[in-house]
């Protein structure tokens, strides 16, 4: 007989859980102060209320009923409001002596049950929730007691009919399970919730233990806590490889960009330009907004390097008014420095604003700022639930990624994102007999041809402009320059220059 699953509508975690928490049976949630324990805890009697019309009971052994209230108002849960309508109930055990207890009773196991069943019965609940259990068991004197109670009070909550989670506290990120060392033995499930410091920024991550008799993914999955929302968990392993293929063609603003591509690129590409700072990264990203502006597209870009008057003000060194494709309703610019937020929250909020402003392309500039604020596994993780969200949309994404060399070489940010790009694109500066130059070559394009030569391009107040193929160098990538002739060095530089290749027939 399969066990049936209760949806606990925390953003995301359902489908870690394989659905939700098995239904009438007891989970422990166990995590280090700062975890959001609590937090999760009151979001499954939240969610089960506004979703599901679901009444739930919190019983709460640390913090006063008044002070939860308080804390959740924040979050946008209305407390008193569904006490008032006899959807939530408190029993409140918390060791503060001048708070009312909400029922009356005394403290012992016995008198504990019977004031938890008054109240599920009263609001008819059908989840339950234990708040800082450990605090209760604080005062019996050995480990042997504390299992029996255990035993006991988990027998009782299955027999209430309810699904309940219990919350303890734990004193390592990856020690015990709990403080006990034993509540995780007489509970059937056994979720982990961590607050870890990695490279001095703080991760949250859950993990589900141990559910007993079912499913669940498994490993450790990011989550953060959104105002007005409660926990979003970020369940990267349930990301699907579903996303339709589209054949047509978008210009990436830039006609000669366009013909080095095979046309443009397509309507769904996720497309990554690299290159040291001043190569022209920004500029590539303000004429792919401005090229889908021209066909009536809507676009929305995301900053984290420049503040919007510098972005506009560039642009409009280049010819592009963002200012009016603003007011026009083509263009959406959210600026945000890295620093200032988690990288899930980023992702949450760039994923929100995807679905508020339904933009017709995507442009990110940098994504080597995101990098510099959050660990390696971080970082990857941000980048596949980046990709994978805007890939369900349909929608081609722009972003730009900085090298750590002036002259060649790869950031981490390429090495971490080139394998779920369609399309790469390298600027490289280029120095020749005394003078920097800029090349330009189609390192990928999924797909489809695309010219194989690297291409000088200059940049003035009208845009980026290609030339010719550089033509007996090497070493252009790698910042290694070498050349036929060198023996030569008084030549003209234009003597390593060519025409173009010959480009495959149209279709």
């Amino acid at each position: 007989m399969s066990i049936t699953k209760l949806p606990t509508e925390i953003h995301g975690f359902d489908l870690i859980a394989c659905g939700g928490l098995p239904e009438g049976r007891v989970t422990l949630v166990a995590g280090s102060s700062g975890s959001a324990k609590t937090v999760f805890g009151a979001q499954f009697l939240a969610a089960g209320v506004m979703v599901r019309e679901e009444p739930g009971v919190l019983v709460t052994f640390e913090e006063t009923p008044e002070d939860l209230r308080r804390n959740f108002r924040g979050l946008g849960w209305d407390i008193p409001a569904w006490e008032a309508q006899g959807k939530w109930a408190f029993v409140d055990v918390s060791p503060d002596p001048g708070e009312q207890p909400v029922f009356a009773g005394g403290y012992d196991l016995g008198a504990l049950m019977a004031r938890v069943q008054y109240a599920v019965k009263k609001v008819g609940a059908r989840r339950l929730v234990l708040d800082a259990l450990g605090a209760y068991f604080g005062q019996f004197p050995d480990q042997h007691t504390v299992r029996s109670e255990l035993f006991r009070m988990t027998r009782a909550l299955r027999s209430l009919g309810v699904t309940s989670l219990i919350t303890a506290e734990r004193g390592d990120e990856y020690g015990s399970v709990s403080r006990h060392g034993v509540e995780e033995f007489v509970s059937d499930n056994v979720i982990i919730l961590r607050n870890v410091l990695d490279e001095e920024v703080r991760r949250r991550t859950l993990e589900i233990l141990k559910f007993r008799g079912t499913d669940h993914l498994k490993g450790e999955w990011p989550f953060t806590i959104v105002p007005g929302r409660g926990i979003v968990a970020i369940p990267l392993a349930a990301l699907e490889l579903k996303q339709k293929s589209s054949d047509v063609r978008i210009s990436s603003g830039n006609p000669d960009i366009d013909r080095m591509c095979g046309g443009g690129f397509f309507r769904d590409s996720i497309i990554l330009v690299s290159g040291a700072t001043g190569t022209g990264k920004t500029l590539l990203s303000t004429e792919f907004i401005a090229g889908g502006a021209r066909a009536g597209d809507r676009s929305l870009l995301f900053a984290f390097e420049e503040s919007r008057e510098q972005l506009f003000r560039n642009a409009a060194g280049w010819g592009a008014d963002f200012a009016t494709l603003e007011a026009q309703g083509l263009l959406k610019v959210m600026c945000t420095y890295p620093e200032s937020t988690t990288l899930e929250d980023t992702l949450i909020l760039i994923k929100e604003t995807v679905e508020e402003f339904k933009p017709d392309r995507i442009a990110v500039d940098s994504l080597s700022a995101l990098e510099r604020v959050a660990p390696v596994k971080s970082f990857r993780e941000f980048v596949i639930g980046l990709t994978s969200a805007i890939k369900d949309k349909e929608v081609p994404a722009l972003f730009t990624a900085t090298t750590d060399s002036l002259l060649g070489g790869s950031s981490i940010t390429e090495a971490h994102i080139s394998t779920i790009t369609d399309s790469i694109i390298l600027l490289r500066y280029v120095e020749l007999f005394g003078e920097i130059r800029r090349g330009m070559t189609v390192l990928k394009m999924r797909g489809s041809w695309h010219e194989k030569v690297i291409r000088e391009f200059t940049i003035d107040g009208s845009g980026l402009h290609l030339g010719h193929p550089f033509r007996n160098v090497s070493g252009i990538l790698s910042g290694v320059l070498s050349h036929a002739g060198a023996a030569a060095a008084s030549s003209r530089i234009d003597d390593l220059f060519q025409d173009d290749p010959p480009r495959p027939p149209a279709h």
